[in-house]
This record gives structure tokens, C-alpha cells and sequence, in this order.
């Protein structure tokens, strides 16, 4: 079944509109306060199908994750008790939150920096950043140097490999795309 192969060429489509760059801006922005996609699928396939522009596609895409970040900062600092937290209740993630919590109370800085570099939803180190009142600046600099970090990074990647790539890349992407269902149902199985 070609699911993901059309899922690609959608996406591969989107990467090239002229209102591409905004569009990456603002789930750049939402990714770091609220919205559930990372920025990374439609950064990969911008760098990979406009190599000239990677390291402007990296920039746009690290400024509006930090300004979303801090977004995210002042959120849970001003609006945590009267707004955000009924949604954490809601939703059921209140152990999450206190283990984003006591990684702040353990590890500081640090958890901001691996927060923004890995794939571990970074919204929700935004806010509890700003709820638990961590100092602002190191914040700032963690989110700055572990986004830039990531989001170069994959660009720098996706570059290199260009529109060749993105050809191969079509070949087995369906093959990727149900590995990855599958991977992802037996961890979900083994889990529980």
C-alpha cells in the first residue's frame, strides 16, 4: 500500500509554495508552545529540495522555535494556575509534569538544552520553564544554542543530499513508513 509515498510527494508539494517559508515560521512558533508536529518535516523537505536556501530555512526555523519558546515561558509563568493547568489535568499528564518538573529541579540548564535538541516534546519544558520560574537568560541560551544546534543540523544533512535524495528517498518511503507503524505498535504493546 503506497500511503507514505503520497504523504511524501504532498509534503515534498507544500515545501515548494511560495507562503512555504511562513508556514514553517509558524509551526516553528505553535511546535514550541502547543502544537503537536515538529518543525523538522517541513524543514527536511525544504532543505532537501531548495539546497541554495538550507541555512535560511535553519535560521527562520531556530528564531521563530526560540520566540515560540519564550511564548511558551511566559505562558507558564503568567498563566499557569488560571489556564494552563486545568489542560494538563484534562488531558491526563499530570505525572508528566512532575517528571518535567524534578528534571528541572535535577539538571537545570541542561534539561532546557536537551529539551530544544532532541526529540522529547520541547512545549512542555517551555512552560514548565516559565512555571517554575528558571532563571530567563540561561533559558534563552539553552533554547538558542540546542535549536540552532538541531534545526542546522538537519538542514545541513538534508542539504548535502539534495534533490538526489529526495528521489531516493521516494524509492523507500513507504518501506520506512510502515517500519516505523510497526516499531511503533510493538513498543506501544510492550509498554503496556
Amino acid at each position: 500500500m503506497k500511503l507514505f509515498s503520497s504523504l511524501y510527494d504532498r509534503v515534498l508539494q507544500w515545501s515548494q509554495h511560495r507562503r512555504a517559508p511562513a508556514i514553517l515560521a509558524g509551526l516553528s512558533f505553535s511546535e514550541s508552545v502547543i502544537f503537536p508536529i515538529p518543525p523538522d518535516v517541513m524543514l527536511a523537505p525544504m532543505a532537501m529540495t531548495q539546497p541554495q536556501r538550507a541555512w535560511f530555512f535553519a535560521f527562520l526555523t531556530t528564531l521563530a522555535s526560540v520566540l515560540g519558546g519564550i511564548a511558551g515561558y511566559w505562558l507558564g509563568y503568567f498563566a499557569f494556575e488560571p489556564w494552563v493547568l486545568p489542560l494538563i489535568e484534562w488531558a491526563g499528564y499530570q505525572d508528566k509534569l512532575a517528571t518535567v518538573t524534578n528534571w528541572f529541579q535535577e539538571y537545570g540548564f541542561w534539561i532546557i538544552f536537551i529539551a530544544g535538541f532532541s526529540p522529547l516534546p520541547y512545549k512542555l519544558f517551555t512552560v514548565s520553564g516559565g512555571m517554575l520560574q528558571v532563571m530567563f537568560i540561561p533559558f534563552v541560551l539553552g533554547s538558542l544554542i540546542s535549536r540552532g544546534l538541531r534545526f542546522y543540523l538537519v538542514a545541513w544533512l538534508l542539504k548535502t543530499g539534495g534533490p538526489t535524495m529526495a528521489l531516493k528517498l521516494r524509492t523507500y518511503v513507504d518501506r520506512i513508513g510502515w517500519a516505523m507503524v510497526i516499531i511503533a505498535g510493538i513498543a506501544y504493546v510492550w509498554t503496556r
